[in-house]
């Protein structure tokens, strides 16, 4: 796979599990009494503490799987299995439970560090979102590829913070309908990488099993 292929599949793989165009119905929702001011200072503070987060699991995530004596290829079955469910939730348009429940939505209403959480974390970054990263990560051949991955989570959260920003407009002119159109056509996406994870994972395992028998 070449460098441009690679940050493609990264990138894409990254944009569907952080999908924030399904982002945008609760971020309106939590963000509704506040002035068009505040809401992008919001959205800013979200988006880099979303991608800090997300980095930091990028750059450590090696090192905590060693430390749990976890192989990558056991976090890329789990982790495909993880964003199949959430692909399901997606594709039928219903919250995710993985990401934030409708309760949490409703008692985060009225607090004041919603940009934290539920907006960066779990929203933005939740456990689909840094196993993504932690396994693209581990599947690197080269310190230009892990270059790479860094890349494709800096370009979706430059992404996420222009959707964010415009999101009153962008609710305005597709709607809650168009969202949902786009949220299952990810879903499908994101499917697909799940079952990508799981069967890759799979013949890894099954490979380090015949070597060492």
């Amino acid at each position: 796979m070449n460098d441009l292929a690679f940050l493609t599949y990264t990138f894409i793989s990254i944009f569907v599990i952080v999908n924030p165009i399904s982002g945008v119905v609760t971020f309106i929702s939590l963000t509704s009494h506040m002035t068009f001011e505040d809401k992008n200072i919001l959205a800013k503070k979200a988006v880099f503490l979303a991608c800090i987060i997300a980095l930091f699991f990028a750059v450590t995530g090696n090192l905590m799987l060693d430390l749990f004596g976890i192989n990558v290829d056991s976090l890329r079955i789990a982790g495909g299995i993880l964003l199949f469910r959430v692909a399901l939730d997606m594709m039928f348009a219903k919250v995710s439970g993985e990401s934030i429940t409708e309760n949490e939505i409703s008692e985060s209403q009225d607090r004041s560090d919603i940009w934290i959480f539920p907006i960066s974390l779990p929203l933005l970054t939740g456990p689909g979102t840094i196993t993504t990263v932690i396994v693209l990560m581990g599947s690197t051949a080269s310190v230009g590829q892990k270059f790479l991955v860094i890349l494709s989570i800096l370009l979706t959260f430059f992404v996420c913070m222009v959707i964010f920003l415009s999101s009153r407009r962008i609710y305005t002119h597709i709607g809650y309908t168009g969202m949902l159109v786009f949220t299952r056509i990810m879903g499908l996406f994101l499917a697909a990488l799940a079952a990508d994870f799981v069967t890759t994972g799979i013949w890894n395992v099954y490979r380090a099993l015949s070597a060492g028998a």
